[in-house]
């Protein structure tokens, strides 16, 4: 897989508390010179990502109720709507943990329905289902209200919980999912030989805070 190919995968990311516009900047113009597929942003920074990838082909992506998804659902839907007005084309949207471990599928499948009611096709919205806290039969569960809801893609992890994105996730995502919805692989994918084993296990993006190091992997 060459360098053009795997940068099309990639949501290049930025979310840590302390990042600074410059070091967004920075992703920005890593992001434009590799073509990654995104730049994966906090809310907060969606007009100034947008502004600085204005005239590109990369999107502006940003997360929804990150990190832990225990937010209320109307929260959710006012900060996808803020965020779609300042320029957001993609939302990553945490789903509510809690509810899903409480076997509360419809409070679940509600909360994903209400952000996709909220993007109304003018933004692509992944659901992150954080499955280093669920077990098999939860996340297939979860997969498939996402998939009910309209949703365009299942997302493994946030990458601040107790783990990332693993190869049997992902296929238990693809299998779950099947051939046609979007599935990413997020957290702890730090290098080429990892990226492609998670496309070769199903993905079809990669978050990641490594693009660079994976593109010239």
């Amino acid at each position: 897989m060459n360098k053009t190919t795997i940068a099309k995968y990639l949501d290049d990311t930025l979310l840590k508390a302390d990042a600074t516009p410059e070091q967004v900047r920075s992703v920005c113009k890593e992001a434009m010179k590799y073509q990654t597929a995104s730049v994966c942003v906090n809310t907060s920074y969606v007009s100034f990502v947008a502004g600085e990838l204005q005239g590109s082909k990369v999107k502006t992506c940003c997360v929804i109720g990150f990190p832990l998804g225990a937010c209320t659902t109307e929260t959710k839907v006012a900060e996808t709507m803020d965020a779609i007005e300042k320029g957001a084309e993609e939302v990553d949207m945490v789903i509510h943990v809690g509810a899903a471990k409480a076997g509360n599928w419809d409070y679940v499948k509600k909360d994903i329905s209400q952000v996709v009611c909220a993007a109304k096709k003018k933004a692509l919205v992944k659901v992150i289902i954080e499955t280093c806290l669920l077990s098999d039969e939860e996340k297939r569960k979860v997969c498939m209200l996402a998939q009910e809801a309209g949703a365009d893609f299942v997302k493994t992890s946030t990458g601040f919980s107790t783990g990332g994105a693993t190869i049997e996730d992902i296929k238990l995502m693809r299998e779950t999912v099947g051939p046609d919805m979007g599935v990413k692989a997020s957290g702890g994918i730090r290098d080429y030989e990892t990226a492609v084993a998670m496309i070769q296990a199903g993905a079809t993006r990669i978050g990641t805070s490594s693009a660079a190091k994976i593109i010239e992997g």
